[in-house]
């Protein structure tokens, strides 16, 4: 609507709208289902449109409306949040707890993006997610692995150790997982192993420094 010479904001609204749905049908159509940007700064309804066009995940929905969590828990969608951002914008959390209590599957990731988000450190997100969204350390868990991996639309090949599935896997240097967001930002990884291989090991590391 045009009042005073002015185009409004449900003019606006729209147009983004239909633009967003025009290019996410032209992706979806290179085959490329994977994250969607949706409603991070404000609610335009990216989460209803990730839930309409079947998205496999939508990323950040700060700004998700409940009626977009609905959708994307009825049609399957990733939420895939990411809670460096609210950190760093200095802006509210995701509704994480809503998601996961009406049956969204939530995903963590760190967004690294020097614009919003200038951080790679998944211990550090981990906290973040656990202290400040209301989710539990085995949910978070539950987020960075299987859920990250059904984002990726890959949860057939990796994300959980089973039979048959890429075996990339990390091992704590303390008793428990649950220290993760306890000692906040610190990485707590002594061994890294991808594809079955042990591409990382602290331990080793130490035995070199001490005798250097």
């Amino acid at each position: 609507m045009v009042r005073d010479g002015k185009v409004t904001e449900d003019v606006v609204y729209l147009s983004a709208m239909e633009e967003a749905k025009h290019y996410v049908a032209q992706a979806n159509a290179q085959l490329d289902k994977s994250g969607k940007f949706a409603d991070e700064i404000v609610p335009l309804g990216g989460a209803e449109l990730a839930a309409e066009l079947g998205a496999v995940s939508a990323d950040h929905l700060l700004q998700a409306s409940d009626r977009g969590i609905d959708d994307i828990a009825r049609a399957g969608v990733i939420a895939t949040l990411l809670p460096g951002t609210a950190f760093s914008l200095k802006a509210p959390y995701a509704k994480a707890r809503v998601m996961i209590d009406r049956g969204c599957a939530v995903a963590l990731a760190s967004d690294f993006n020097p614009g919003s988000c200038f951080t790679e450190s998944l211990p550090l997100i981990f906290a973040l997610a656990v202290l400040n969204m209301a989710i539990g350390i085995e949910e978070a868990v539950t987020a960075m692995t299987i859920n990250g991996a059904a984002a990726l639309d890959r949860a057939d090949a990796i994300g959980s150790i089973d039979p048959g599935k890429q075996a990339d896997l990390i091992v704590l240097e303390f008793p428990s997982y649950a220290f993760i967001p306890y000692h906040i930002g610190v990485s707590t990884v002594e061994k890294v192993i991808k594809r079955g291989v042990i591409v990382f090991d602290k331990t080793l590391r130490e035995e070199h420094d001490d005798v250097c």
